[in-house]
Formats: C-alpha cells, sequence, structure tokens
C-alpha cells in the first residue's frame, strides 16, 4: 500500500516534492492509484510549520497567510476522466505529533468571523492524547475529537481555473479575496519559465470551490465517502489541513485543532457520474462516529447586529448566536478570548433555525455541556 510520508516541522518549500499550496491544472502528480487501491497520505498542518508551541502570540499575530495550505499530492487516479465521480472513502485519520494548536489572527492580518469583536490575536496550544484534546492556555475543558480533513479535493480543468479567477477578480479588487501569490507558491517542485506562468494563474486555496477544496466540514471523518467531481485526466486528489476538532463554521479561521497528520483512504470511480447524478460539487456521506455528548446548552441569534435589522442575514444571525455564547461563558472563569477559543475548537453543532420568517433568520448555537469540568447551567 503506498505510505506518503513528510517531515512534520519543515517548510513545504523545504520539501516540495510533496506536494503544492495552490490550485492549478498542471500541476505534476505525485503518485498514481488504481481504483479499488488504499493509500496512506501524510500532510502538513494548515499553517506550515509556522506555529511553537509555546505562550508566545506574535507567531500568530505574524503570520504568513500566503504559505496555506500545504496540500499533499495531487494523486492520478488511473482510468479517471472529466464527468467522472471520484470515490474517496476516509478510512482513518490519525495526528502524527501529540501537539495541535488554535488561534485566531488580528484584524489586520487575516480576521476571522468575529474580527470586529476581537482585533488582537489569540492562541491555544493543545495536547492531543488518544481521543482527547486539552489546551494549557484554557483549563477546565477536555474534547474529544471528532478528526477531519479540512481541505481535500481535485485538481480543476485549465477552463475552470479561468473562470475562478474571472469570476474572484471583482472581489479582488474589493478586498474581498485574494489573488494569485506567486512569491510563496509551491507547485510540486516546478521551476523555471514553466513555475513562473503557472504561479500566476494558480488559486489561492483559502476558499472552498466547486472541486472541494477547503471546505472544513466536521463530519467528513472515519468511515465517511465522498463523491467529487472529475475535472481533468487523471482527477488529481489532494488534501491537507487535517483537524483534531472543530465547531461548525470553524469561525476564528485558524480555529480547529490543526495538527499534522495522516489519512488512510481508499479510492474508486463511478464513470460519466456527474451527468447520471447531476453533481458537480462534492457530495458526501458523514462519518457514523461522533463524540458522544448527551447534554447541550443552545444560544440563539437573529439578524439584527448593533439596531440594524438585516433581512434573513444568516451569517448575522450566526454571528449573534456565538457572541451570546462568548458573553455566557464569561460567567464561569473563562476570558472572552477563551470563550471564542472553546467555540471554535470544540464540537459545537450550528444550525440554520428558521429562514423564511421575514424579517428575521434564525441560527442557533450548541455548546457541549460534557467539556467542561464545571456545571455550566443557569440555577
Amino acid at each position: 500500500m503506498l505510505h506518503i510520508r513528510i517531515k512534520p516541522g519543515v517548510r513545504l518549500s523545504e520539501q516540495p516534492e510533496i506536494g503544492h499550496n495552490r490550485w492549478h491544472s498542471d500541476i505534476p502528480f505525485l503518485a498514481s492509484l488504481m481504483p479499488g487501491d488504499e493509500a496512506i497520505i501524510e500532510s502538513l498542518d494548515f499553517l506550515d510549520a509556522q506555529i511553537k508551541n509555546d505562550d508566545d502570540v506574535s507567531d500568530i499575530r505574524n503570520i504568513d497567510l500566503t504559505l496555506a495550505h500545504p496540500l499533499t499530492g495531487p494523486f492520478e487516479i488511473i482510468g479517471a476522466a472529466p464527468g467522472d465521480l471520484l470515490v474517496v472513502d476516509i478510512i482513518d485519520i490519525n495526528p502524527i505529533t501529540p501537539i495541535g494548536f488554535s488561534g485566531n489572527f488580528s484584524k489586520d492580518n487575516g480576521g476571522g468571523f468575529l474580527v470586529d469583536y476581537f482585533p488582537d490575536p489569540h492562541k491555544a496550544i493543545w495536547d492531543l492524547k488518544g481521543l482527547f484534546a486539552t489546551s494549557r492556555h484554557i483549563p477546565g475543558i477536555k474534547l474529544t475529537g471528532l478528526v477531519h480533513p479540512g481541505l481535500i479535493g481535485c485538481l480543476p480543468s485549465y477552463e475552470l481555473l479561468t473562470e475562478w479567477n474571472k469570476r474572484e477578480a471583482p472581489l479582488v479588487a474589493q478586498g474581498l479575496a485574494k489573488p494569485p501569490c506567486p512569491a510563496t507558491a509551491v507547485l510540486r517542485g516546478l521551476k523555471g519559465n514553466k513555475f513562473d506562468q503557472m504561479a500566476k494563474e494558480a488559486c489561492r486555496t483559502i476558499p472552498a470551490r466547486e472541486h472541494g477544496g477547503n471546505m472544513d466540514i466536521k463530519d467528513i471523518s472515519r468511515g465517511s465517502r465522498i463523491f467529487f467531481p472529475v475535472y481533468q485526466k487523471g482527477a488529481g486528489l489532494s488534501m491537507g489541513d487535517l483537524h483534531f476538532s472543530q465547531g461548525d463554521g470553524e469561525i476564528a479561521f485558524c480555529g480547529a485543532i490543526e495538527m499534522d497528520g495522516a489519512m488512510h483512504i481508499g479510492v474508486d470511480l463511478i464513470k460519466d457520474g456527474m451527468a447520471k447524478y447531476s453533481i458537480n460539487a462534492p457530495v458526501f456521506i458523514p462519518s457514523k462516529i461522533k463524540p458522544h455528548y448527551e447534554n447541550y446548552i443552545s444560544f440563539q441569534g437573529i439578524s439584527v447586529e448593533n439596531g440594524v435589522n438585516y433581512y434573513m442575514d444568516a451569517t448575522v444571525a450566526y454571528r449573534q448566536a456565538c457572541l451570546k455564547a462568548i458573553d455566557y461563558l464569561e460567567h464561569f472563569g473563562y476570558t472572552r478570548a477563551q470563550a471564542y477559543l472553546i467555540l471554535t475548537a470544540a464540537p459545537i453543532e450550528g444550525r440554520i433555525g428558521g429562514i423564511v420568517d421575514i424579517p428575521n433568520c434564525v441560527c442557533s448555537l450548541s455548546i457541549p455541556t460534557g467539556i467542561f469540568d464545571q456545571d455550566i447551567l443557569p440555577k
């Protein structure tokens, strides 16, 4: 069985043969898999070994986000052709170092979902032991992890890559999206004129797109099956950004418990599956494995913020639910920054409650009470 190994703690630029940190149709394949094959694929953490196991927040403050995400791949799937569906089974996922991290970036360098309320950076280092994670920076909690890949997907066709750049250009002009960044691009060791041309076109990996990518769906875990649309010959499967645990929404951006890890996968093909099932973006079967928490406390948010009523805006409603939960957790000895990192790293459940009752959308956020070493229910 194929086993791709990395050097943990070593930047992708120093081991470029293992992968890439941009999307482009012409990245050379790392290895080939036949339908029915299995492989174990290791990958670096989301921030490419920039975060240190210490109490100093300067690494989060000064982070170079153009280095995200170091992906392992791409893998050629023999026989895959445009229009097929690539079937990926997630058999197992494990950390390969016993340390993970969470954080929120500063307002002038990355930000996050609640950046206007948390403009300064914060960091939490987590000790990963079996199923559990604890942090010296957030005492009094113990999380059961739901390990998953934050990022997994196939290479785009050149036509799809061109479409991405075209449609994102107006957002780039407004500062709402990031353009290609050739200076820190890694494209599986390519150099010279070929690299220069590709790096000008290669898209950043931060957003998810039709091919999958940075989906950050915590229920894509052990036992999940994902159906990816194939946009080019060989499919070009890549993965990385492994998470030990994460709340719905990964609200702090650097919000999951990020880790170096290894994913055991199996692959197969459904020929002409895109047309047969009208699939042009990933479809997945959620994992049957979940952290076993029986009791939750839930917070409601509506689409009203700072006295302004936003019409049916689920983003505003979910943000308000998050802020209400943070306000509440302050009463149990947590700082606001600690509460924020609890919401982003713990397996919280986010839901849209009502999206039909004008003018207010309703969202909820549910925190498992079992992660705390104290009773946090109202008395």
